[in-house]
């Protein structure tokens, strides 16, 4: 097999379901017929030319900690001097610049709503701009991978499925915690990852093994695998819709959509009246700005939605992008 196939099926295949085994990288190795030591060598290839972002978990927003889409209305001649300083905080793991009045946009994770108030406080603070805050509301749609071959839709959560939070919350022990922060940089590379990962969260080999397992069980874990970076694999357009659904319809129109191929996320968000009107948010990836907006305009035509205003912000930079962190575990209350 030839490096370009395999690695297209490593990525393709290993967004999820990555093999939850003492030696996962010689059992990987063993599947696509090439020996462990090229495939090792291959991973740490692809994380150093960016394709991939990390090799690990995907939590569930709102579970370990709390997380919030915020954006920035900020002058052109800031933008790259605001963004950096928005990056500074580890609390943020996604940062880009998207084309519309509110053109820094970003994602904050922290322990605590609290934490994360703190962190758009310190933002408005340090910046003299005022985020626009946009917490989940709902998920219609999470896509748990992204389909490279185009001969499939990747695996997804039912849409509209509704999970409760706080008893999720319920089941976890201060471990799980330890855990997930020790999971932010990624799995190590090499013959026994989850020895050396069980090791720096005071867990040996099986039982790290057997927790990761249980969160993926209670869905605390959306999935655990290949992060790849969509840009770099030759998807170089992508756009957040938003779009503005009449209350009584958001219900319908959220399933619907989250439904339909080539839509990755779809998620309701508070309005943000005056200045902001949205409260569905889609996302959309192609390889280029046209196929993106043919993909949308093909959306609105085939589920009726014409007539419902909607606007593609554009990614144009990513300033960054990393694994969310969750390092410090909230007080247990007895």
């Amino acid at each position: 097999m030839s490096p370009d196939t395999f690695e297209l099926q490593l990525l393709n295949d290993y967004q999820r379901g990555f093999p939850l085994v003492a030696e996962p990288y010689a059992e990987i190795a063993r599947q696509l017929a090439i020996p462990e030591s090229t495939l090792l060598a291959s991973l740490q290839n692809l994380q150093q030319n960016g394709k991939i972002s990390r090799i690990g978990a995907v939590f569930r927003p709102h579970v370990l900690g709390y997380s919030t889409l915020a954006a920035l209305a900020c002058p052109a001649d800031r933008l790259e001097a605001v963004a950096r300083q928005v990056g500074e905080y580890r609390e943020v793991n996604h940062n880009y610049e998207r084309e519309h009045e509110y053109n820094l946009w970003f994602v904050v994770t922290a322990p605590s709503r609290a934490d994360v108030d703190g962190v758009l406080a310190g933002i408005h603070r340090t910046t003299s701009l005022r985020p626009l805050d946009l917490p989940m509301l709902a998920d219609y749609h999470i896509d748990l991978g992204f389909d490279l071959n185009g001969r499939r839709r990747a695996h997804q959560d039912v849409a509209g499925t509704r999970i409760d939070a706080a008893l999720l919350r319920s089941q976890l022990e201060a471990v799980d915690y330890n855990l997930a922060a020790a999971l932010e940089p990624g799995l190590p590379l090499g013959h026994r990852p989850f020895q050396q990962l069980g090791a720096s969260c005071g867990l040996d080999e099986d039982a790290c093994l057997q927790r990761i397992q249980h969160l993926l069980d209670l869905s605390v874990i959306r999935r655990f695998g290949i992060v790849v970076r969509h840009r770099e694999l030759g998807f170089g357009a992508n756009a957040m819709v938003v779009w503005d659904v009449p209350d009584e319809l958001l219900e319908s129109i959220g399933q619907e959509l989250g439904r339909q191929d080539g839509v990755t996320l779809c998620y309701q968000r508070p309005r943000r009246l005056p200045d902001w009107p949205y409260n569905l948010f889609s996302m959309l990836h192609g390889q280029d700005r046209a196929a993106v907006l043919a993909r949308l305009d093909a959306l609105r035509h085939d589920l009726g939605l014409s007539d419902i205003p909607c606007r593609p912000l554009f990614s144009q930079r990513r300033f960054k992008q990393c694994g969310a962190h969750y390092s410090v575990a909230p007080a247990r209350v007895a």
